[in-house]
């Protein structure tokens, strides 16, 4: 065996994002934004055509993004003390 072939050529991850400390109309791409949210980038087209979820995002042209300001405030919002307090 050739010694490239246990090499692993898969992209490496996208670098990390500190929300808190770009502009709050920093625009992130499906993936950026599921990778702060701790979800699958699958998920959000989905939050998106079922209205699951009020996060906002922005159209430009065939391109959805979402702002970093929108997104901490989206975690603001889901954020609880305890499993027994409702949604604010």
């Amino acid at each position: 065996m050739p010694p490239d072939a246990t090499r692993d050529y898969a992209a490496p991850p996208p670098p990390a994002i500190d929300l808190y400390a770009v502009a709050a109309s920093f625009l992130l791409d499906d993936e950026q934004a599921a990778s702060i949210l701790g979800i699958k980038a699958k998920t959000l087209p989905v939050w998106r055509s079922t209205g699951r979820y009020s996060l906002p995002y922005v159209k430009i042209g065939r391109c959805v993004r979402y702002k970093a300001g929108d997104l901490r405030d989206f975690i603001e919002r889901r954020t609880r003390l305890h499993t027994g307090q409702g949604a604010a």
